[in-house]
Protein backbone atom coordinates (compact mmCIF):
# COMPACT_ATOMS: atom_id res chain seq x y z
CA UNK A 1 0.00 0.00 0.00
CA UNK A 2 1.25 3.57 -0.92
CA UNK A 3 2.37 5.83 1.78
CA UNK A 4 -0.22 7.98 2.12
CA UNK A 5 1.37 10.12 5.09
CA UNK A 6 1.66 14.03 5.12
CA UNK A 7 2.09 17.14 7.25
CA UNK A 8 -0.21 20.04 8.24
CA UNK A 9 -0.25 22.66 10.35
CA UNK A 10 2.58 20.72 12.10
CA UNK A 11 0.81 17.40 12.66
CA UNK A 12 1.63 14.18 11.36
CA UNK A 13 -1.42 12.85 9.12
CA UNK A 14 -1.75 8.94 8.43
CA UNK A 15 -3.14 10.40 4.72
CA UNK A 16 -4.31 13.87 3.95
CA UNK A 17 -8.13 13.57 4.44
CA UNK A 18 -9.41 15.58 7.02
CA UNK A 19 -13.26 15.38 8.45
CA UNK A 20 -14.36 18.58 8.54
CA UNK A 21 -16.04 20.10 11.35
CA UNK A 22 -19.75 18.70 11.03
CA UNK A 23 -22.63 16.72 12.41
CA UNK A 24 -20.62 13.65 12.20
CA UNK A 25 -17.59 14.99 14.31
CA UNK A 26 -19.93 15.93 17.39
CA UNK A 27 -19.28 12.70 19.22
CA UNK A 28 -16.61 10.74 20.62
CA UNK A 29 -18.07 7.41 19.10
CA UNK A 30 -18.47 8.94 15.69
CA UNK A 31 -15.43 10.36 15.86
CA UNK A 32 -13.94 6.80 16.42
CA UNK A 33 -15.62 5.29 13.23
CA UNK A 34 -14.04 8.09 11.54
CA UNK A 35 -10.61 6.78 12.06
CA UNK A 36 -11.35 3.10 11.71
CA UNK A 37 -12.83 4.78 7.74
CA UNK A 38 -9.57 5.83 7.33
CA UNK A 39 -9.70 9.25 8.66
CA UNK A 40 -6.27 11.16 8.49
CA UNK A 41 -7.78 13.85 11.72
CA UNK A 42 -11.21 15.34 12.61
CA UNK A 43 -12.12 18.70 13.01
CA UNK A 44 -14.79 18.46 16.05
CA UNK A 45 -17.87 20.11 15.46
CA UNK A 46 -17.75 24.01 15.48
CA UNK A 47 -19.16 25.52 18.95
CA UNK A 48 -20.49 29.05 17.30
CA UNK A 49 -20.57 32.17 19.20
CA UNK A 50 -23.80 33.10 16.88
CA UNK A 51 -25.46 30.21 18.36
CA UNK A 52 -24.82 30.99 21.76
CA UNK A 53 -26.27 34.15 21.53
CA UNK A 54 -29.22 33.20 19.61
CA UNK A 55 -30.34 30.51 22.17
CA UNK A 56 -29.41 33.80 24.78
CA UNK A 57 -32.14 35.21 23.05
CA UNK A 58 -34.51 33.48 22.43
CA UNK A 59 -34.65 32.28 26.23
CA UNK A 60 -35.40 35.87 27.09
CA UNK A 61 -38.05 36.16 23.88
CA UNK A 62 -40.71 38.61 25.11
CA UNK A 63 -38.47 41.31 26.43
CA UNK A 64 -39.18 40.07 29.76
CA UNK A 65 -35.48 40.21 31.62
CA UNK A 66 -33.31 43.41 32.02
CA UNK A 67 -30.29 43.63 30.06
CA UNK A 68 -28.39 42.42 33.09
CA UNK A 69 -30.26 39.19 33.31
CA UNK A 70 -29.26 38.84 29.24
CA UNK A 71 -26.18 39.08 30.07
CA UNK A 72 -26.18 36.46 32.93
CA UNK A 73 -28.20 33.86 30.22
CA UNK A 74 -25.81 34.20 27.81
CA UNK A 75 -22.70 33.95 29.99
CA UNK A 76 -24.63 30.98 31.52
CA UNK A 77 -25.52 29.11 28.27
CA UNK A 78 -21.70 30.11 27.14
CA UNK A 79 -20.15 28.19 29.92
CA UNK A 80 -22.53 25.29 30.14
CA UNK A 81 -21.87 25.15 25.91
CA UNK A 82 -18.29 25.50 26.90
CA UNK A 83 -18.03 22.82 29.35
CA UNK A 84 -20.06 20.52 26.77
CA UNK A 85 -17.10 20.82 23.91
CA UNK A 86 -14.21 20.13 26.57
CA UNK A 87 -15.78 17.10 27.45
CA UNK A 88 -16.05 16.15 23.71
CA UNK A 89 -12.34 16.82 22.85
CA UNK A 90 -11.05 14.74 25.82
CA UNK A 91 -13.53 12.05 25.16
CA UNK A 92 -12.30 12.11 21.53
CA UNK A 93 -8.84 12.25 22.53
CA UNK A 94 -9.33 8.95 24.41
CA UNK A 95 -10.63 7.31 21.80
CA UNK A 96 -8.60 8.28 19.14
CA UNK A 97 -5.03 8.65 18.02
CA UNK A 98 -5.62 10.42 14.60
CA UNK A 99 -5.02 14.23 15.39
CA UNK A 100 -8.04 16.21 17.15
CA UNK A 101 -8.59 19.61 15.73
CA UNK A 102 -11.06 21.57 18.17
CA UNK A 103 -12.82 24.37 16.32
CA UNK A 104 -14.50 27.43 17.47
CA UNK A 105 -16.93 29.64 14.99
CA UNK A 106 -17.20 33.49 16.13
CA UNK A 107 -17.09 36.99 14.77
CA UNK A 108 -15.31 39.03 17.89
CA UNK A 109 -12.44 38.16 19.33
CA UNK A 110 -13.36 39.27 23.01
CA UNK A 111 -13.86 36.06 25.23
CA UNK A 112 -12.65 32.97 23.19
CA UNK A 113 -8.75 33.49 24.39
CA UNK A 114 -9.94 31.74 28.09
CA UNK A 115 -11.83 28.73 25.45
CA UNK A 116 -9.06 28.39 24.03
CA UNK A 117 -6.97 28.53 26.41
CA UNK A 118 -9.13 25.10 27.92
CA UNK A 119 -9.18 23.46 24.43
CA UNK A 120 -5.54 23.71 24.83
CA UNK A 121 -5.85 22.01 28.01
CA UNK A 122 -7.85 19.35 26.88
CA UNK A 123 -5.31 18.07 24.89
CA UNK A 124 -6.53 19.46 21.68
CA UNK A 125 -3.61 18.32 18.85
CA UNK A 126 -5.03 22.17 17.31
CA UNK A 127 -7.51 25.12 16.95
CA UNK A 128 -9.51 26.03 13.79
CA UNK A 129 -10.96 29.61 13.93
CA UNK A 130 -13.72 30.30 11.33
CA UNK A 131 -14.67 34.15 11.41
CA UNK A 132 -17.80 33.81 9.01
CA UNK A 133 -19.94 36.47 8.54
CA UNK A 134 -21.53 39.14 5.52
CA UNK A 135 -19.97 42.39 6.26
CA UNK A 136 -23.05 44.56 5.45
CA UNK A 137 -23.06 47.79 7.28
CA UNK A 138 -23.03 51.19 5.09
CA UNK A 139 -20.12 52.43 7.54
CA UNK A 140 -17.74 49.49 6.96
CA UNK A 141 -14.35 50.21 6.56
CA UNK A 142 -12.15 48.92 3.43
CA UNK A 143 -10.06 46.32 5.26
CA UNK A 144 -12.10 46.01 8.57
CA UNK A 145 -13.06 42.32 7.86
CA UNK A 146 -9.46 41.14 6.98
CA UNK A 147 -8.10 42.83 9.89
CA UNK A 148 -10.38 41.14 12.17
CA UNK A 149 -8.49 37.60 11.05
CA UNK A 150 -5.20 39.27 12.27
CA UNK A 151 -5.99 40.60 15.44
CA UNK A 152 -7.93 37.22 16.36
CA UNK A 153 -4.97 35.25 15.29
CA UNK A 154 -2.62 37.49 17.00
CA UNK A 155 -4.41 37.13 20.24
CA UNK A 156 -4.70 33.56 20.27
CA UNK A 157 -1.02 33.32 19.47
CA UNK A 158 -0.05 35.19 22.88
CA UNK A 159 -2.57 32.74 24.81
CA UNK A 160 -1.71 29.56 23.69
CA UNK A 161 0.85 27.19 22.24
CA UNK A 162 -1.65 25.22 19.54
CA UNK A 163 -1.02 24.96 16.08
CA UNK A 164 -3.71 27.81 14.88
CA UNK A 165 -5.53 27.23 11.68
CA UNK A 166 -7.40 29.70 9.77
CA UNK A 167 -10.50 28.62 7.99
CA UNK A 168 -11.04 31.65 5.55
CA UNK A 169 -14.50 32.53 3.81
CA UNK A 170 -14.95 32.38 0.10
CA UNK A 171 -16.37 36.63 0.19
CA UNK A 172 -12.60 37.89 -0.06
CA UNK A 173 -11.90 40.11 -3.43
CA UNK A 174 -7.87 38.98 -2.79
CA UNK A 175 -7.13 36.28 0.10
CA UNK A 176 -2.95 36.26 -0.88
CA UNK A 177 -2.37 39.65 1.44
CA UNK A 178 -5.03 38.57 4.10
CA UNK A 179 -2.64 34.78 4.19
CA UNK A 180 0.75 36.47 3.86
CA UNK A 181 -0.09 38.35 6.93
CA UNK A 182 -1.58 35.14 8.62
CA UNK A 183 1.18 33.61 8.26
CA UNK A 184 3.06 36.66 9.30
CA UNK A 185 1.44 36.37 12.44
CA UNK A 186 1.72 32.70 13.22
CA UNK A 187 -0.85 31.04 11.75
CA UNK A 188 -0.06 27.35 11.26
CA UNK A 189 -2.35 27.03 8.16
CA UNK A 190 -5.24 28.13 6.14
CA UNK A 191 -8.21 26.28 4.66
CA UNK A 192 -10.13 27.23 1.54
CA UNK A 193 -13.12 27.91 2.00
CA UNK A 194 -15.57 27.81 4.35
CA UNK A 195 -18.94 27.46 3.13
CA UNK A 196 -21.42 30.07 4.34
CA UNK A 197 -24.70 30.12 4.97
CA UNK A 198 -27.23 29.19 1.66
CA UNK A 199 -30.48 31.06 1.25
CA UNK A 200 -33.78 30.69 -0.12
CA UNK A 201 -36.94 31.46 -0.63
CA UNK A 202 -40.21 29.30 -0.03
CA UNK A 203 -42.74 30.92 -2.60
CA UNK A 204 -45.66 29.06 -1.67
CA UNK A 205 -45.31 29.94 2.34
CA UNK A 206 -43.49 33.24 0.80
CA UNK A 207 -40.78 32.95 3.52
CA UNK A 208 -37.26 32.74 3.62
CA UNK A 209 -35.73 29.37 3.79
CA UNK A 210 -32.26 27.21 4.20
CA UNK A 211 -31.01 26.64 0.43
CA UNK A 212 -28.64 23.50 -0.14
CA UNK A 213 -27.17 22.27 2.76
CA UNK A 214 -24.45 20.51 1.10
CA UNK A 215 -22.17 21.55 -1.45
CA UNK A 216 -21.76 20.64 -5.06
CA UNK A 217 -18.70 19.16 -6.86
CA UNK A 218 -18.64 22.49 -9.10
CA UNK A 219 -17.31 24.14 -5.94
CA UNK A 220 -14.13 23.19 -5.63
CA UNK A 221 -12.77 24.95 -8.46
CA UNK A 222 -12.86 28.27 -6.16
CA UNK A 223 -10.51 26.41 -3.42
CA UNK A 224 -8.09 25.31 -6.18
CA UNK A 225 -8.08 28.30 -7.62
CA UNK A 226 -7.41 29.99 -5.28
CA UNK A 227 -4.92 27.70 -3.71
CA UNK A 228 -2.54 27.69 -6.62
CA UNK A 229 -2.30 30.84 -6.91
CA UNK A 230 -1.99 31.75 -2.82
CA UNK A 231 0.50 29.24 -2.31
CA UNK A 232 2.77 30.49 -5.14
CA UNK A 233 2.62 33.66 -3.75
CA UNK A 234 3.25 32.57 0.25
CA UNK A 235 4.16 29.19 -0.05
CA UNK A 236 5.72 28.88 3.55
CA UNK A 237 2.22 28.07 5.25
CA UNK A 238 0.36 25.08 4.69
CA UNK A 239 -3.01 25.20 2.82
CA UNK A 240 -5.87 22.63 2.84
CA UNK A 241 -9.03 22.91 0.21
CA UNK A 242 -12.81 22.74 1.44
CA UNK A 243 -16.06 22.85 0.11
CA UNK A 244 -16.89 20.70 -3.03
CA UNK A 245 -14.43 17.78 -2.27
CA UNK A 246 -16.41 14.86 -3.11
CA UNK A 247 -14.22 12.24 -4.97
CA UNK A 248 -10.53 10.70 -5.02
CA UNK A 249 -10.41 12.74 -8.04
CA UNK A 250 -10.89 15.63 -6.09
CA UNK A 251 -8.43 15.00 -3.48
CA UNK A 252 -5.83 14.71 -6.05
CA UNK A 253 -6.49 17.91 -8.08
CA UNK A 254 -6.18 19.68 -4.64
CA UNK A 255 -3.17 18.36 -3.59
CA UNK A 256 -1.29 18.70 -7.17
CA UNK A 257 -2.79 22.41 -6.57
CA UNK A 258 -0.84 23.11 -3.66
CA UNK A 259 -2.92 21.72 -0.77
CA UNK A 260 -1.41 19.69 1.74
CA UNK A 261 -4.59 18.17 2.85
CA UNK A 262 -8.55 18.37 2.31
CA UNK A 263 -11.64 19.09 4.60
CA UNK A 264 -14.58 17.08 3.72
CA UNK A 265 -17.47 16.06 5.43
CA UNK A 266 -19.70 13.60 3.68
CA UNK A 267 -17.23 11.59 1.60
CA UNK A 268 -15.93 9.35 4.30
CA UNK A 269 -18.47 7.90 6.54
CA UNK A 270 -22.57 8.08 5.78
CA UNK A 271 -23.95 5.25 7.55
CA UNK A 272 -25.09 5.97 11.48
CA UNK A 273 -24.48 9.44 11.03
Amino acid sequence: MADLKTTFAGLTLRNPIIVSSCGLTNTAAKNKKLEEAGAGAVVLKSLFEEQITIDAQQMGDGGYFESEVSDYLTEYIRGHKISDYIQLVQDTKKECKIPVIASINCYSTEGWIDFAREIEKAGADALEINILAVQTAVEYQYGEFEQRHIDTLIALKKAVSLPIIMKLGSNFTNPVPLVDQLYANGAAAVVMFNRPYQPDVDIDKMVQSAGDVFSAPSELSNSLRWIGITSARVPCIDYAASCGVHTAEAVIKSILSGASAVEVCTAIYRKGS
